[in-house]
């Protein structure tokens, strides 16, 4: 069994009920009325009518979850695909036109050139942060705390393996989904900080039309176990 050991703030009572609805499911994924209630601490009542006015604005929708035993299958409330314009996508518009731009003018190899440059100085940043970290634990959860304040949502748990870095929103996903080479980047830069011997894998993947993106991170000596 997983332990969570490091969770993004939850919203706060100065962010309006529908925020704070949005809010949880964006981090817990769907949840039914009854849950997030209790998560927020709302009354029922309360929780039913922001859904409502929610799905009328086109952010949330319900399905039936089949049910376990005997009774109605519970519904349950999950963001739509409108509801990603309510979190930050860094620049999105930008950082998309200047992708296409350099590809049509310059041509794939000077993008590629950028995109090297941009790693490398993600590296160097990412890596005076890292400081004085010792084990692969700490590791994680400075990387965790660097992409949380980027505005990835970020979390981390232990997992049988090692760990799992979880981002539960991507600000640049636009820019992503047109250049797959970001998102190799991304993989490149958490291998080389995490360090020699770590296993860095990818298991869920927003760019794929997921809720989140899952890496799971082992040391070589408890992979091999």
């Amino acid at each position: 069994m997983s332990s969570r050991s490091s969770l993004p703030p939850l919203p706060n009572d100065g962010d309006s009920p529908a925020e704070r609805i949005l809010i949880t499911l964006k981090l817990k994924g769907p949840q039914t009325t009854a849950a997030l209630g209790s998560l927020l601490n709302l009354t029922g009542e309360a929780v039913r009518q922001q859904l409502v006015k929610l799905a009328e604005d086109g952010l949330v929708a319900a399905f039936s979850e089949e049910a376990h035993g005997v009774g109605r299958p519970a519904q349950v409330w999950k963001l739509t695909p409108m509801a990603s314009t309510r979190f930050p996508d860094t620049h999105a518009e930008l950082s998309q036109q200047l992708i296409g731009s350099v590809r049509t003018v310059l041509g794939e190899a000077a993008l590629s050139r950028l995109l090297a440059a941009r790693e490398n100085g993600i590296q160097l940043a990412y890596a005076q942060e890292f400081g004085t970290c010792q084990t692969l634990e700490d590791r994680v959860r400075q990387l965790t705390a660097i992409r949380r304040r980027e505005g990835y949502m970020a979390e981390w748990e232990r997992s049988r393996s090692g760990f799992r870095l979880i981002e539960n929103h991507c600000p640049i996903c636009l820019a992503a989904s047109q250049c797959g080479e970001l998102c190799q980047s991304e993989l490149r830069t958490f291998q080389k900080l995490l360090g020699p011997g770590t296993s860095v894998c990818r298991t869920e993947h927003i760019v794929n039309g997921e809720r989140r993106c899952v890496y799971e991170i082992s040391e070589a000596a408890s992979s091999a176990a």
